[in-house]
């Protein structure tokens, strides 16, 4: 089943001991282009993360937002450095005894003193964590590869319907070249009888300038041609692989056959229908931009 490249995925998991979402959301991009925004303490996950993405895509420019709260601790812990405080006690004794001055202190007063007692962050449970974090961002990609491919059915859809339209365009300039040869001996014909009266016209000049014409005006071969991308692009749409870039190739392809179309062209309707043509496979092309 073909994806699109615009889609939208989001998981959220809220138990008593944490809290994570993971968001994910795209647009066009002829490539890869996969952004991670996370919280700093987060950072150490991002290539399993990045690896878990890549699983689900392959084409698109991709945001991808994570957040994670641990319910179990405040995430900070009291640390006490008795070292430091000892150092602290002896010197104010030392500063009692040299100037002699009363030695008042207790515990409160020596908590004050600078780096006593600080504040640590705790460390967090990195396996725990990475396995949180790794469920949900595969759920989210879960709904995200979901979301592409609704949307890709509807792509499908309105290019198969192109394509018709394409079919036709094509079946119409094939059952027009004869007339084209016809109309052209009909008009010379009369031309050249107009132009010599009653002298016979030497049919062999006749048949040589017919032939002329006719190689000048043929578009047999880009008929052809038309008709196989045309097979090809919807043999393609059947692929489960990724196929933006082989599609974009055959719209390239059927655009050039339709612009030597047009070039060989000196019929009005057969103009016509080559500019007919020329939109049709335009508009196949733009849908062919959101395609994975």
């Amino acid at each position: 089943m073909i994806k699109s490249m615009t889609g939208f995925g989001r998981c959220e998991k809220v138990t008593k001991e944490y809290k994570v979402s993971a968001e994910i959301k795209s647009v066009n991009h002829r490539y890869c282009d996969i952004s991670i925004k996370l919280p700093r303490k987060l950072n150490v996950f991002e290539a399993d993360i990045r690896n878990i993405l890549k699983e689900y895509i392959t084409r698109g420019k991709v945001d991808v937002y994570i957040s994670y709260e641990d319910y179990t601790s405040s995430g900070v812990s009291l640390i006490y450095n008795k070292d430091i405080a000892s150092d602290y006690f002896e010197c104010i004794k030392k500063l009692s005894e040299d100037f002699d001055i009363p030695f008042e202190l207790n515990a409160s007063m020596l908590s004050r003193y600078p780096e006593i007692l600080t504040l640590d962050d705790k460390r967090m449970d990195e396996d725990m964590t990475a396995v949180r974090i790794g469920q949900a961002v595969r759920e989210a990609c879960e709904a995200f590869v979901e979301s592409r491919t609704v949307e890709g059915a509807n792509l499908k859809k309105d290019i198969l319907e192109k394509l018709d339209h394409i079919s036709e365009c094509v079946k119409y300039i094939i059952e027009r070249s004869p007339e084209i040869i016809e109309d052209y001996r009909q008009k010379l014909y009369e031309k050249i009888s107009e132009i010599l009266g009653n002298t016979q016209i030497d049919q062999s000049v006749l048949a040589t300038e017919l032939v002329i014409y006719a190689d000048k005006i043929c578009v047999d071969e880009e008929m052809v041609r038309l008709k196989s991308h045309i097979e090809s692009m919807r043999h393609v749409l059947d692929s489960d692989e990724s196929i933006g870039r082989k599609l974009d190739f055959i719209a390239q392809e059927l655009n050039r056959e339709a612009n030597t179309t047009l070039s060989k062209s000196s019929d009005v309707q057969v103009s016509d229908m080559a500019i007919e043509l020329k939109t049709a496979i335009e508009k196949v092309r733009e849908q062919i931009q959101n395609i994975e």
